[in-house]
């Protein structure tokens, strides 16, 4: 296979099959050639039959155009990207080819090395049995939609109705400047259009007196914050989203707005201060949100009130990881066993660290990025909407991992190379829809009992509270403090070996 790319990483391709190689006077002669342009153009080969797997990832509905991802034994990735068609013609080549045929774990029987290719197509369609049954009924909310739930005052009507719709639809690119600041918190849904307007010059005094705290600092506060907060920032906010048409260009005052908010919120909030990644998260509420005083206040209102936006510590991470780590076990157990089975290293699922403290910023492009914080911050059901996300990533994209057996480094790679060429609408509606079958479990585990603890109008509000089954690690106590069902040996005559239920306590999520 020969390939024509513009980079080794990201690669718009052209294949060449040829069923009789060159002759023997001539090979040395190609053999060059291809040297030359491997040099200049990218230009590589790559002998398939000695490849780990490949996988077809088609983005339209036609499945003509995506990604065709090749992984060598070195857990080395090459993704080729077909814009204009012309997948769908390899997928029928390589299903053809003697070394590639479609397994499927439930059957997978490995021979030889050279049988061992794993080969898969995944379509962006998901089978209707795998989708959420109210998927496709919410079209993306623009203003026609976004005025109905206002009322003559402003106020904003059948709150739990809008997050849905949001949370399924999405946002209209030209009203997130307005919708934003209810999901961030910083406009109550009770306000008032007056009394929002009123808000806003209170809050824009408050702005420039922060920044009047900073720039009044004497000289020595001004050293410490500048060794503490203000290098870091400066480095990180000339290379932030520089792609994006907002923040182009040299000498963009964009980008100083940005470091101003930055700056600012480290005064405001000192205990958190700055961290790498704050302005990943700050440069798309500024592109759409536009004012300097409005996109700082929406910043901290993203931090303090989206779980998954806060600058974790140690113990806030471990909260999700676990969370995650049991989400996994439930909805998908061969993943999770084969993290067990890698020990605390393969627990710790270092390959999603960065889908979590950068809410997937990293991993899709911005329009689709930007679909999963809307989806996130509608708190439709769940405040933990991010992990389904997570798990959905690792349904979808995460067969290599336990078809290969993959180690800890090697699943960081894979995930890692993966970042910008995953399918954004594919993962959400997935997302979508574990949700929903998580909303369906008879049982789930009391280590996830706070999962919908804070969401307002909940998962379980139709009348139907699934039973919780205690995980058994409360040291501090000796029951489960959340009224869990602790699964023991069953007394009764000619039951030996089942298992019985120790309480009939039915737990209640708090709200």
């Amino acid at each position: 296979m020969t390939c024509s790319t513009s980079s080794a990483s990201s690669l718009d391709t052209s294949a060449q099959f040829q069923e009789n190689g060159p002759t023997q006077g001539t090979r040395w002669d190609e053999q060059q050639k291809v040297f030359a342009l491997e040099q200049v153009c990218g230009v590589f080969r790559v002998d398939l039959g000695q490849m780990r797997s490949l996988r077809l990832f088609f983005s339209d509905e036609a499945c003509t155009c995506g990604q065709l991802v090749v992984a060598s034994r070195e857990s080395q990735y090459k993704i080729f990207h077909f814009h204009h068609g012309g997948l769908d013609k390899l997928s029928e080549v390589f299903q053809q080819w003697k070394y590639c045929t479609e397994t499927h774990l439930k059957d997978q029987q490995l021979t030889d090395e050279k049988t061992c290719m794993q080969f898969s197509i995944r379509r962006p369609k998901l089978p209707s049995s795998e989708t959420h049954p109210e998927e496709n009924t919410y079209k993306r909310l623009d203003v026609s939609a976004w005025l109905h739930h206002l009322n003559e005052a402003g106020q904003v009507e059948e709150e739990y109705k809008l997050q849905k719709a949001i949370f399924f639809g999405g946002i209209d690119i030209s009203i997130r400047g307005e919708v934003w600041p209810f999901l961030l918190h910083y406009y109550s849904y009770e306000s008032t259009s007056e009394e929002r307007e009123a808000l806003r010059l209170r809050k824009r005094k408050e702005y420039f007196e922060i920044q009047e705290k900073r720039l009044s600092m004497t000289p020595d506060e001004q050293k410490d914050f500048w060794r503490k907060v203000q290098f870091t920032v400066d480095k990180d906010v000339v290379r932030t989203d520089r792609s994006n048409q907002f923040f182009r260009g040299e000498d963009n005052p964009n980008v100083e707005t940005m470091r101003r908010i930055l700056l600012n919120y480290a005064v405001f909030n000192p205990t958190i201060g700055y961290s790498q990644g704050m302005s990943d998260l700050v440069a798309p509420l500024l592109a759409e949100v536009l004012d300097e005083s409005d996109t700082f206040w929406c910043f901290v209102g993203l931090m303090q009130n989206t779980i998954f936006f806060s600058s974790p510590r140690d113990e806030d991470m471990e909260k999700q990881l676990m969370y995650l780590r049991e989400l996994l076990r439930l909805m998908h157990p061969r993943f999770y066993q084969h993290l067990s089975s890698l020990g605390e290293d393969g627990l710790q699922m270092l390959f999603c660290h960065r889908w979590i403290l950068l809410c997937f910023k990293r991993e899709f492009p911005d329009a689709e990025a930007l679909r999963m914080w809307e989806a996130c911050w509608a708190h439709y059901q769940t405040d933990y909407f991010h992990l389904f996300i997570c798990v959905a990533i690792v349904v979808i994209y995460g067969d290599d991992v336990i078809e290969q057996q993959l180690a800890t480094d090697q699943m960081l790679l894979h995930f890692g190379n993966l970042a910008m060429h995953m399918n954004g609408e594919l993962v959400l509606r997935k997302a979508r829809s574990l949700l929903y079958q998580f909303h369906l479990l008879p049982r789930i585990p009391c280590s996830l009992h706070d999962l919908c603890k804070l969401c307002g109008t909940g998962m379980w509000d139709s009348g139907f509270i699934p039973a919780v089954e205690c995980s058994g690690h409360h040291p501090e106590s000796e029951s489960c403090p959340y009224g869990g069902l602790a699964e023991v040996s069953s007394p009764k005559p000619g039951s030996e070996g089942k298992r019985g239920l120790k309480t009939r306590d039915v737990f209640a999520f708090r709200k």
